[in-house]
């Protein structure tokens, strides 16, 4: 199914009227204050899985294949990696109008990735074609950011109750529907989720092609032409740490007793002095934008100067 242009709106519609039951306040966009979302989301160490939902995503080969083919990332990282996260974040805390105009930005974008995948790998032959706004790839990506934040904030901040697991799974459905997907593609809890995502790495439709291996070497900062920054090498132990063990070892990522054993040291060093850090050190800028322009107030010139010092840090492992 490749979701149109009224598929979409329809999708935004939903999603205006589920966040007028909520909150009913067009400023607190799809989620809003007190929202499973916004209290998970809203923490900056789950930036800590960027690597992992990236590589998650680039082992799907319509994916791979689509930025292989389209994608100027090697080209213009930091522009990249700007434009992707303002987009994720305009999504989550955005007033409702910025949120459903960045939907609409990126589905027009993905009408015009289209092509063929030109090898066989996994359950996908030579010449299979992908299209960038079918529904199956879609929500492939909606999980792995969805994994990505429960898997993070568990090993970091303590495990979540059922609960709210439940309630963050049920809640992202917000962020789904920005995608255009439709309610029945959507897990009912948690546990719906882990299936699908488990079945979806049983499958051949997760399998790391030749290019989504030279991509993560790329963005790991060792690929053709670079020289891996410590930088680069410490992002690389995070994110095979963070994988599941199989995609690990097909991305060929470095990994021994020794690399697990400096990964859990720095975790263990890291919960209780991320737990004592000032608010306005834990939490995502964009968080704290939503915040004071709910209370009718610009953003502050401190979050305005950690955004931009957070864009520049996240570029750092691809410098060449």
């Amino acid at each position: 199914m490749i979701v149109g242009r009224a598929e979409l709106e329809a999708s935004l519609d939903r999603a205006r009227g589920v966040a007028a039951a909520a909150h009913g306040d067009p400023r607190a966009g799809i989620h809003g204050p007190g929202s499973p979302a916004w209290r998970l989301e809203r923490e900056a160490i789950v930036f800590l899985g960027g690597g992992r939902a990236a590589l998650m995503q680039l082992a799907h080969p319509p994916v791979a294949y689509a930025i292989e083919q389209h994608s100027t990332t090697r080209a213009d990282v930091a522009g990249r990696f700007r434009r992707t996260f303002e987009h994720v974040l305009s999504v989550a805390f955005g007033d409702l109008d910025h949120a459903c105009a960045s939907a609409r930005r990126v589905h027009d974008v993905h009408r015009r990735i289209i092509g063929t995948i030109p090898i066989d790998v996994g359950g996908f032959r030579a010449g299979a074609r992908y299209h960038a706004n079918d529904a199956d790839s879609l929500r492939w990506v909606y999980a792995t950011l969805v994994d990505t934040v429960i898997h993070v904030t568990e090993l970091t901040r303590g495990a979540l109750s059922p609960a709210a697991r439940d309630a963050y799974v049920r809640g992202s459905h917000q962020f789904a529907r920005m995608f255009g997907l439709p309610d029945a593609m959507l897990p009912a809890d948690h546990a719906a989720f882990t299936a699908y995502v488990d079945a979806m790495l049983g499958s051949g439709a997760i399998a790391v092609a030749p290019a989504a291996r030279e991509m993560a070497a790329f963005l790991l900062g060792r690929g053709a032409g670079q020289v891996q920054t410590r930088l680069g090498r410490w992002l690389e132990r995070v994110t095979a740490a963070l994988l599941p063990p199989a995609l690990r070892a097909d991305f060929g990522l470095d990994w021994g007793l020794a690399d697990a054993a400096r990964v859990r040291v720095a975790i263990a060093a890291l919960r209780p002095l991320y737990a004592v850090l000032p608010p306005t050190m834990r939490w995502v800028p964009a968080y704290q934008h939503a915040r004071r322009r709910i209370a009718g107030r610009g953003p502050s010139g401190l979050s305005r100067a950690l955004e931009r010092g957070f864009y520049q840090l996240a570029t750092l492992p691809t410098s060449r």
